[in-house]
């Protein structure tokens, strides 16, 4: 892929603090792009900022929040910006348990932020969309496993990975192209708080389980994220792109 691929281009990341989201954030900014990215926790907001170092705005904010949403589009278009690229990443919420478990406040954490929040930052972003704009919507290999506890984290990753398909219908007057990013177990934050101290004898367990032997570093799910978001894909819309070494492929 040419470098600078996104050079001038603007693009806005969501849950981009850290992990695959900073990864993104951080491989677009590399490539041209200027970025504004965000996370709930304005300190680690901050050093994300300070490591993409340039060309990029943080905006503090929670993406199951209507009103923060609108701050975020409230300070691209105070810059005078419009969006070629629509990165929505943000997603997680109230923690893993089973069926029985399972309380009104944690289903709406999880389902607010990661398929509620998902759908109105792409709602709240159309006046500043570019015609032609591309969206990127970070969905998961959860969304067609059957992990025990996570039953509401798997369907609104299900459920993301059909807004690829009804938005791009959606948006096709407007030529967006609208695909899914599915990522497997990758190197973060959110493995670690996923694994707890079982951690190492996960690894080890998924590298038996990943044809090719480990798993994903977040710059590798940026790889795959800069392909959707560029001209070198620019016949590709509505689909999934699974990135998790061939675990759920073979």
């Amino acid at each position: 892929m040419p470098s600078s691929c996104l050079k001038g281009q603007v693009a806005v990341v969501t849950g981009a603090s850290a992990g695959i989201g900073l990864a993104i954030a951080k491989r677009f900014a590399a490539e041209g792009a200027y970025v504004f990215i965000t996370g709930r926790r304005p300190d680690i907001l901050d050093a994300a900022v300070g490591e993409i170092a340039g060309n990029v705005t943080g905006v503090p904010g929670d993406a199951a929040s209507l009103a923060d949403l609108d701050l975020l589009y409230k300070s691209v278009a105070e810059q005078g910006r419009r969006i070629d690229v629509l990165v929505a990443n943000a997603g997680g919420g109230g923690g893993s348990a089973g069926i029985a478990d399972m309380t009104p406040e944690r289903f709406d954490a999880t389902a607010d932020l990661t398929f509620r929040g998902t759908y109105f930052t792409v709602q709240r972003a159309l006046p500043l969309l570019n015609d032609g704009a591309r969206i990127v919507l970070v969905a998961s290999i959860a969304a067609s496993n059957g992990t025990a506890d996570h039953s509401v984290y798997n369907a609104s990753k299900a459920a993301v990975r059909s807004l690829a398909r009804t938005l791009t219908a959606d948006l096709k007057s407007r030529r967006i192209r609208v695909n899914a990013l599915s990522p497997g177990p990758t190197e973060s934050h959110g493995f670690e708080r996923f694994a707890g101290d079982r951690i190492e004898a996960l690894r080890a367990q998924l590298a038996e389980s990943i044809p090719v032997g480990r798993i994903a570093r977040p710059e590798e799910i940026a790889s795959a994220a800069l392909f959707l978001s560029s001209a070198e894909s620019s016949f590709v819309a509505g689909v999934e792109l699974v990135v998790d070494g061939g675990m759920s492929q073979i």
